[in-house]
């Protein structure tokens, strides 16, 4: 559809007229409409059926609950990712789980599977020729695969880790019966790569623990040669050696015999300073766990009670005071005697302790030397055993694996890693054809796509399109128009060259019509001999009269035909004048191929006009220009490429009823022109059209007025103007 310059006024799609269009050709579309469906429902119902069915698997980790041992199992396998998944699908199609399906189900025998071992007789032509390879060359196997591979579908659910898995066939049973056994055999592959793996894994690990075994024994005999010679003797997992016992043990009893002469002395010490000074030792600890000095201090704690009670009743002279009170003394100094006693036996303990303390400082050093020996050898016994506990480790583990690869040689304890869900069925509809779909899709595709067909052709012929405003608007390219031609491309220049159509020589003229035109030639000839009677009666052919006839007609748009070339076009150009004069205005289009009313009537020549108006190369305020001689307009031919203008020529039509809005009579000249094509331009309106010949021959007007009844234009209006008055410029006057 033309596109429309920003700059000027747009014009809208007519929808009416699309409607319109559609519906003057219901017949057609409703014809093709039933003939298509009949078509597609007799073809669906003549195509073979063919049975689709459909299985499921899901894959996942599939292991058994509990071991041979009876213990549960402690390894987790992780669940199959997106590329586990992909890879399944693809083993699924796989060229040997094919073959094996197509073995158990023997697809070989049937002609479905192998359609080749029959070829055509078109086939075998195509052979022949070697227009295609001979399909009997390859093996019967595979043309079952690739067969089988045509009705095979396998696939994986949009997020799930299922995959399904189609067939399609012309038996039903057969449809169902495929991907059963796929999977059938899929899980028997599976389970049997479990065994085998499970099986080499067993005599590998039998080896490998028989050989694990001897190092390891070799590894513990070296690690007790070795702490033998060594004379490194182990008391525990916390200790490496008796001499490292004996060293710990050493000094813990070192500090803690410090600690008791320390203890002994600072007690001694303190003993001594409090008899000295007078203080009480009753608080003291050594004091207190001396039984001699607490029987003193009982006693004492009598003779005060005694000396007590008698104070009450005696004097302090008396002899019994007496007595009780040298009692008294001399047990505080029993208590003294002993607190010294006690002091002395302290620093005999400090002694004996310091004495203890120096003999283990002297078997410390003598074992640090001997630590210190066997710390060496220690480095290589620890090397020794790390190696040996690295090869119990690794037996240990093969061990474990090996229990565990036993517990899987039998063919229950290793189940395929996929798990059925969905069994096929056998179908009891054809996927293909759908008749009634098919028939409906088919009948309403046509329907929609003629009735588009005949809507994009009214589009691009410009018949569905009008103008908005009053100006026209300015029509951009289009590169793809199959429109008619633009009407007369090379106009001749004389009449010599000037010749009819053929496309109008095959029209005979009707005699009543030949006689009537050349009654009326006869009848100009004799008012050119007698200028009287001229003037008495004026000529119905000529410029004044053929004006006041478009004048009292009202008539808007008129297409003036030029048979004899340049010396018509002159006419049309006089009317148009003739009708500016008048104070109406006009605009003159010249289309035809001499560009013979341009030159009459514009300025200048190379003006841009109606062919670069069709290009979309100029502006429509542009291509229009005063005549030099009158009040007219004119629309020169232009400047662009006549055959790029050719293929917008039926916009035409759309420019002329814009200049219709803005100008009183649009006359379009069209030089030489054919009936059809001034109806393709025109699209059969009601326009007029003007025959303008200065000489008319009866028999040439005739075929021609035959040819533009043909087209639906019955009136015709003769303008013969031989000798147009002389004009000057507007300037000039």
């Amino acid at each position: 559809m033309p596109s429309v310059d920003r700059d000027q006024h747009d014009v809208d799609i007519d929808l009416a007229q699309l409607f319109r269009a559609v519906w003057q050709r219901k017949g057609r579309i409703l014809a093709a409409t039933a003939l298509v469906g009949v078509l597609a429902f007799v073809g669906a119902n003549a195509i073979s059926p063919s049975y689709k069915s459909d299985a499921k698997l899901l894959i996942e980790s599939r292991q058994p609950n509990f071991s041979a041992s009876g213990t549960a199992s402690s390894a987790v396998e992780p669940m199959p990712d997106e590329l586990n998944i992909a890879s399944q699908v693809q083993l699924l199609q796989s060229v040997d789980l094919i073959k094996q399906v197509s073995r158990d189900l023997k697809l070989h025998e049937r002609a479905e599977f192998d359609p080749d071992s029959s070829p055509s007789a078109i086939t075998d032509f195509l052979v022949l020729f070697g227009l295609k390879s001979n399909p009997l060359e390859l093996p019967p196997e595979e043309r079952v695969i690739n067969a089988f591979k045509e009705k095979l579908n396998v696939y994986q659910v949009d997020k799930s880790r299922v995959i399904g898995i189609e067939f399609t066939s012309k038996d039903p049973k057969l449809a169902a019966a495929v991907p059963n056994a796929m999977m059938d055999v899929y899980r028997s592959l599976q389970s049997g790569a479990k065994l085998d793996s499970n099986s080499d894994a067993v005599r590998w690990l039998e080896t490998e623990i028989a050989n694990l075994r001897g190092k390891v024994s070799e590894a513990e005999q070296k690690v007790a040669e070795y702490r033998s010679s060594a004379g490194l003797m182990s008391l525990g997992s916390d200790q490496s050696s008796f001499s490292g016992k004996q060293l710990s043990d050493i000094s813990t009893e070192l500090a803690r015999v410090r600690g008791e002469r320390a203890n002994a002395e600072a007690t001694a010490e303190n003993l001594r300073t409090s008899i000295q000074a007078g203080k009480s030792t009753d608080t003291l600890d050594a004091i207190a766990r001396s039984e001699s000095i607490q029987r003193l201090k009982a006693t004492e704690s009598q003779i005060r009670g005694q000396i007590s009670d008698l104070s009450t009743r005696l004097l302090e002279g008396h002899p019994q005071m007496k007595a009780l009170r040298a009692q008294l003394s001399g047990i505080r100094e029993q208590v003294q005697a002993e607190s010294l006693r006690v002091a002395a036996s302290l620093d005999n303990e400090a002694a004996v302790a310091r004495e203890r303390e120096t003999q283990l400082l002297a078997q410390l050093n003598t074992l640090k030397a001997d630590t210190a020996r066997s710390g060496e050898d220690e480095v290589g016994l620890k090397a020794l055993e790390r190696e040996a506990t690295a090869q119990r480790q690794l037996l240990e583990t093969y061990l474990a694996r090996y229990r565990e690869a036993s517990s899987r040689l039998d063919k229950n304890a290793s189940p395929a890693d996929a798990r059925v869900i969905s069994t096929a069925i056998e179908p009891q509809e054809p996927s293909f054809p759908k008749v009634l779909p098919i028939t409906i899709v088919a009948t309403l595709s046509t329907l929609i796509l003629s009735a588009v067909a005949v809507m994009l052709a009214e589009l691009f012929s410009g018949r569905a399109l009008r103008p908005t405003g009053a100006v026209a608007p300015v029509f951009a390219r289009r590169e793809e128009t199959d429109g008619a031609e633009l009407v007369a491309a090379e106009a001749p220049k004389t009449r010599a060259q000037d010749e009819t159509p053929a496309s109008l020589l095959n029209v005979a003229p009707d005699a009543q019509l030949v006689e009537e035109m050349e009654q009326a030639v006869a009848a100009e000839h004799d008012a050119e001999a007698t200028p009287l009677a001229l003037a008495e009666e004026p000529d119905e052919f000529s410029l004044a009269s053929v004006a006041d006839y478009l004048v009292e007609q009202g008539a808007r748009i008129a297409f003036a035909i030029s048979p004899s070339g340049d010396d018509g076009s002159i006419g049309t150009v006089a009317l148009a004048r003739e009708l500016a004069d008048r104070g109406h205005r006009t605009v003159l289009v010249d289309m035809t191929g001499s560009a013979c009313p341009s030159r009459l009537m514009a300025n200048w020549r190379d003006l841009p006009g109606v062919i670069d108006l069709l290009t979309g190369e100029a502006a429509f305020a542009d291509c229009i220009h005063s005549d030099h001689s009158s009040a007219a307009d004119i629309v020169p031919q232009g400047n662009a490429d006549i055959r790029q203008a050719m293929r917008g020529a039926d916009r035409l039509s759309m420019i002329v009823d814009a200049l219709a809005d803005v100008y009183d009579i649009v006359l379009v000249e069209c030089g030489p022109a054919n009936a059809e094509g001034v109806a393709r331009l025109s699209r059969n309106g009601h326009h007029e059209i003007i025959l303008s010949a200065p000489e008319p021959q009866a028999e040439e007007l005739a075929e021609i007025m035959i040819a533009f009844e043909d087209v639906g234009y019955r009136d015709l209006v003769l303008l013969s103007v031989k000798n147009p008055p002389a004009r000057r410029s507007r300037d000039a006057a």
